[in-house]
């Protein structure tokens, strides 16, 4: 089963990063992977068991993940799992940690595993499905490095 980490800093606190990046009313201006991002059954804000619809870009086929979130730390960690199984996509976890690196800086880190469907193409699946998903997670904290500190980028 794949599972990748990847980390970055930003020039903000935690807590600033944490609220930008749960905030599904602002989800667009700054996600590079996603075309459609909002919570459902009539979540107002993310949280501990709140379910999110998040479909992608033309680059991934405007594939859409349906999770929940199983970890809601605000300021600190967040985790999802999926909750539907959208095509290729047996499974899906990913989680983001926050840590701080001083008082206006921070550390992003996006950890993620999966497992890709139909099981007997898995071997020749899970490669090429990784390395669009590392591609994309990177762009993702760029992107959000870019949102957040325009200059420092």
């Amino acid at each position: 089963m794949p599972r990748e980490v990847l980390s970055t800093k930003i020039d903000a606190p935690c807590d600033t990063v944490f609220n930008l990046l749960h905030d599904y009313n602002r989800r667009l201006e700054w996600d590079s992977m996603l075309s459609e991002a909002r919570l459902l059954a009539g979540a107002t804000a993310a949280g501990y068991g709140v379910r999110s619809l998040c479909v992608g870009t033309w680059q991934s086929a405007f594939l859409a993940l349906e999770t929940r979130y199983i970890r809601f730390e605000p300021g600190r960690v967040a985790a999802v799992t999926l909750t539907i199984r959208p095509p290729f996509f047996e499974r899906f976890a990913a989680t983001i940690r926050h840590d701080a690196v001083g008082e206006a800086q921070s550390r992003i880190t996006y950890i993620y595993s999966f497992r890709a469907r139909p099981r007997f193409l898995a071997f020749l699946l899970e490669p090429i499905m990784n390395a669009m998903l590392k591609r994309e997670v990177r762009n993702r904290l760029r992107s959000l490095c870019r949102f957040i500190a325009p200059s420092a980028v």
